[in-house]
């Protein structure tokens, strides 16, 4: 299943033995513009992918054409087990740089953060912001995006809501004019 604004699969032979609590998020670091190349590799690996996508217009000199990019260039999210077989399919994969940690340990991202991202780009449509780590921390109550949690940012009077993923220090911006927030 895919759309227009994210790329999400579950690829063949997922191991069905494993229980949910066992699989966790990861980012994976690639090669850049190779993320769909990457994530088609992992499906037919059979691991289960994540790629969200936003459409831009690129211009060219004789023309403009939407294009369907990465939110966030150079990553690729990925749900298994992290077992050494999971690890050993992802190494095989060309243009993949490694698991996203610190020291060799790959990090785990939230369930919350993942579920955030794919929420909101069946909702609305997102773009690319830089990471943040100082602002208020709210949730939004009511609506399409009913208790999804970012950090408010409000720019020349447009109201947006902030979503970050701290793995990959990566965030998206949605815009929340209408939507009732909440402290967190």
């Amino acid at each position: 299943m895919s759309s227009p604004n994210q790329s999400y699969e579950v690829g063949r032979g997922m191991s069905q033995w494993l229980s949910q609590e066992e699989l966790r998020w990861y980012a994976l670091h690639t090669r850049a513009r190779h993320e769909k190349a990457v994530e088609r590799r992992l499906r037919d690996e059979g691991m289960e992918t994540f790629v969200p996508t936003a459409m831009e217009v690129h211009r060219w000199s004789d023309r403009k054409k939407k294009v369907e990019v990465p939110l966030f260039s150079c990553y690729v999210f990925i749900r298994c087990a992290l077992s050494e077989a999971d690890r050993r399919r992802v190494y095989q994969v060309e243009s993949v740089h490694g698991f996203v940690g610190s020291r060799g340990a790959s990090l785990p991202i939230p369930d919350e953060q993942i579920e955030s991202i794919r929420k909101v780009l069946t909702q609305a449509a997102g773009r690319s912001h830089p990471f943040l780590k100082a602002g208020q921390r709210v949730r939004v109550r009511g609506g399409a995006m009913d208790g999804v949690e970012g950090i408010f940012l409000s720019e020349h009077g447009d109201h947006s809501l902030i979503i970050s993923i701290d793995a990959i220090q990566r965030s998206m911006a949605v815009r929340i004019d209408g939507y009732d927030l909440e402290p967190v």
